[in-house]
């Protein structure tokens, strides 16, 4: 482990690098001392540090925390990130929003304290510009490689106290410049509309200088050299327990049901929740006890409809280790468990989503990567992480429970990665969505909320509000082609209407729905 302490512009000490003078880094980027440090120690992780923060870095905790080599983590105490809260109007990923007070993913690094392996500097060396300013550095270095597998996080454990604050703010050059480098152009208007129209500034200057910036996203990065084996021993009994919401998909469920027994890995027990709502009802579900199987079935049945209960219902009766969270159309090959079961002991993760495609789709993601979002019907979590969480059922019959589930794992320290290997189909059956057309409260309503209320929750639970603001403007234009008030003005004071509307329905979803 070499660590290197730093003034915010230089570096100022060297510790466990013998060989390497602290006078090889005067007058250099940090950035660049780094690099060199990396080809000079290319099997060490290499820790920076403000200098004063010296005394709070837990030294002790860094080579558990670095359980693997495609790892960057780093943490900044202050409220302010770089970029401070203007970044939510051009990003509306749960990267933004950080929780401060556990492991949260996000590309928002820090010079104030932080970690990487050599080797990952090394890999991209020649692929990310080692720019002078190393909070800009590591923040680049983060958003271009995320999405090709490098796991980026904030964590607060890099220090022993983390009451004191060393606040770093760029300036709106500096602003503009990430955004025309990172992101699509259009997002530099948007930047600079989303300022005037809600903050009152038109940095006209900063935006004229972005554009002579080039994108740094499309540039050839391959991470899959670094090999990943964590030190983290995540499964110790290797048990599982499925649970599987239904309702009427009789013929479907079957087949997932014989996918499951054959399993060169079985399942200890497959929690079946049956929904119908209709009065007198009973199971369409004879096999369940007229064949046999080689795992216990449990077989709840219920007339109140809805995913969210259901899930929460057979979550209530896991015992087992591991619980598969799956869908009643779901087909997979014999090997999916234990394939599953081998990339979690790789990546050392508690929570995975594997690749979820439907029939002839082709596959975006083809790396392991931090996911945006969560897998209600293609997921694995450990299940003593989800004692604190349920499915809110303020999003049932509506969009988002799914996402909502994996921010509350989140925010209790659990990220969530995506395996693009082994994948699950997903039939994407013809009798499914929901099946009991349910007359939500506000379908009467003369003004009808845009956007959908179970939406704007989400975004009211889990989004900056700059994000959310950033959203209106999108949806604004995005949902004026598809309606029918042509005259812009007359359009803007409806499309308000429709947006309190939203409000109003969401904040009274989350009023009678507290988790």
């Amino acid at each position: 482990m070499i660590i290197l302490y730093h003034n915010g512009d230089t570096i100022v000490e060297l510790a466990n690098a013998k060989g390497f003078g602290i006078e090889k880094g005067i007058g250099k980027s940090i950035a660049l001392v780094l690099v060199d440090l990396a080809q000079k120690y290319p099997a060490e992780i290499l820790v920076w540090c403000h200098q004063s923060g010296k005394e709070e870095l837990n030294v002790s905790a860094i080579e558990k925390l670095m359980h693997h080599k495609k790892l960057v983590l780093s943490y900044n105490p202050s409220e302010n990130s770089l970029f401070g809260s203007a970044i939510g109007y051009v990003d509306a990923s749960l990267f933004i929003k950080m929780n401060k007070a556990v492991s949260f993913p996000t590309w928002q690094m820090s010079s104030v304290v932080g970690c990487v392996h050599a080797e990952v500097l090394l890999t991209l060396n020649g692929k990310i510009p080692l720019d002078k300013n190393f909070d800009y550095f590591l923040c680049s270095l983060a958003k271009v490689a995320m999405p090709k597998g490098l796991c980026c996080y904030s964590e607060p454990q890099l220090l022993k106290n983390r009451a004191k604050r060393i606040p770093v703010q760029a300036s709106q050059y500096t602003l503009f410049r990430f955004v025309k480098q990172h992101y699509r152009t259009r997002w530099v208007f948007l930047l600079l509309f989303n300022l005037f129209l809600y903050e009152r500034k038109l940095p006209i200057v900063p935006f004229l200088f972005s554009l002579f910036y080039k994108n740094r996203t499309k540039r050839n990065i391959n991470l899959d050299g670094i090999k990943v084996q964590s030190s983290k021993k995540v499964i110790d009994k290797a048990t599982v327990d499925v649970i599987i919401p239904t309702i009427g998909r009789k013929i479907y469920l079957y087949d997932v049901l014989k996918d499951f027994s054959k399993q060169t890995h079985l399942p200890k027990k497959i929690i079946i929740v049956e929904q119908n709502p209709e009065e007198g009802s009973t199971t369409q579900l004879d096999y369940l006890t007229n064949e046999k199987w080689p795992f216990e079935i449990q077989h709840i049945f219920t007339h109140q409809a809805g995913a969210c209960n259901a899930r929460n219902l057979a979550l209530k009766e896991t015992q087992s280790e591991w619980v598969f969270l799956a869908d009643d159309d779901n087909r997979f090959e014999a090997t999916l468990v234990s394939d599953i079961f081998g990339k979690i002991k790789q990546y050392g993760n508690l929570v995975v989503t594997t690749s979820y495609p439907q029939k002839r789709e082709i596959k975006k993601y083809t790396q392991v990567i931090q996911w945006p979002t969560f897998g209600a019907g293609n997921s694995f979590v450990r299940r003593d992480i989800l004692a604190n969480v349920k499915f809110n059922r303020a999003f049932e019959f509506g969009y988002g429970e799914d996402g909502d589930f994996g921010m509350q794992l989140r925010n209790q320290g659990y990220d969530i990665l995506y395996l693009p290997e082994p994948e699950i189909l997903h039939l994407k059956a013809p009798v499914g969505g929901f099946r009991t057309k349910p007359v939500l409260r506000w379908h009467n309503d003369s003004i009808q909320p845009k956007p959908s209320p179970t939406v704007m929750l989400y975004n009211l639970l889990h989004n900056s509000n700059e994000q959310i603001k950033g959203y209106k403007t999108i949806l604004f234009f995005k949902y004026y082609r598809h309606q029918r008030i042509k005259n812009p003005i007359r359009y803007y004071f409806y499309f308000q209407k429709q947006w309190d509307k939203s409000v109003f329905w969401a904040n009274k979803l989350k009023q009678q729905n507290e988790i």
